[in-house]
């Protein structure tokens, strides 16, 4: 797939700046000694800006897998065509222009080319050639390398383009079933990896305050003095679980993919998806969690004094 960028893609990455650069200026500290961010929402309000800059161009990679899709079915239906063009005898350029007059969908535009390079004479072999190039489907090239060798050999080019509809009809015939059997276990996976974000908030809102307070305590009895808020314990905590969903949904997503379609590229948006949801709730949770925990501690610091 080209990367061509459009006004969509445009638009959207500058939305995507204007939101990163108010989030520095309202959310992120400049004054030497304390560079850094001055509230809990200043990652995930980042991490949107990201997804608004992107989400034109996972638009456009998840419109191409679609498009892709419709060209290996209207192929299917173009070779059918060609089929009993040829069985009555046609030669193939002269079968190809002949039901190029027909509607295949998304493959209609290559199919025009091809019959308009075979009327202004160029080679069999060539058209098909740059036919297969220009739909840049794996399908669709391997089936034309195959009709393309076929016609070098002289065989029965009827029976040839029968057996690569039969083949082609059985790769989505078992792309289709393992896309249906597999629906469960997609199901399961986002259920799964929905529960181990609920483990993780629970951590983090529960087992974090508590270990924040049990320091506090310790730390007070030991020094008499002030602790520090919101110690370094809970932010490497913070960070350990934040980085776990990461990982864990990175990998499950390319899983989700690997048995949903086969390959680890389709698992790609289902990475995408895991790990931006997983790091919203989790540094959403991971914030309100630290802002009640301050807020515990300065009340027991009170009652204490």
């Amino acid at each position: 797939m080209r990367l061509k960028l459009k006004t969509k893609h445009y638009v959207g990455i500058g939305f995507a700046l204007v939101l990163i650069i108010l989030d520095f200026i309202y959310a992120f500290s400049f004054v030497p000694g304390k560079i850094g961010s001055t509230g809990w929402y200043f990652n995930p309000i980042l991490v949107i800006g990201f997804v608004i800059g992107g989400l034109p161009f996972l638009i456009d990679f998840l419109n191409e897998n679609k498009r892709q899709k419709e060209l290996e079915l209207k192929f299917l239906e173009f070779i059918r065509a060609l089929v009993e063009s040829v069985r009555s005898g046609v030669s193939i350029p002269q079968a190809i222009m002949h039901v190029s007059n027909g509607d295949y969908g998304s493959l209609t535009l290559y199919i025009k080319k091809l019959a308009h390079q075979l009327e202004w004479g160029f080679p069999l072999q060539d058209a098909l050639t740059t036919f297969a190039k220009d739909t840049e489907n794996p399908v669709i090239k391997r089936s034309v390398e195959i009709i393309i060798q076929a016609e070098k050999s002289g065989g029965d080019m009827g029976s040839v383009l029968e057996s690569v509809t039969s083949s082609v009809y059985e790769i989505k015939k078992v792309k289709e079933e393992q896309k249906s059997n597999s629906y469960g276990q997609t199901i399961q996976g986002y259920i799964i990896f929905f529960v181990f974000i609920l483990i993780m908030v629970v951590l983090q809102t529960y087992l974090v305050p508590k270990l924040s307070e049990i320091g506090t305590d310790l730390a007070g009895t030991m020094t008499g003095g002030m602790p520090s808020i919101g110690g370094g314990g809970k932010l490497d905590l913070s960070f350990i679980f934040t980085l776990t969903i990461i990982v864990q949904g990175f990998f499950a997503g390319l899983m989700v993919g690997k048995f949903s379609d086969g390959d680890y590229k389709s698992g790609i948006k289902h990475s995408v998806i895991m790990v931006i949801l997983g790091y919203l709730v989790m540094s959403t949770a991971a914030g309100i969690a630290g802002a009640a925990c301050l807020i515990v501690l300065k009340e027991r610091w009170k009652k204490k004094e």
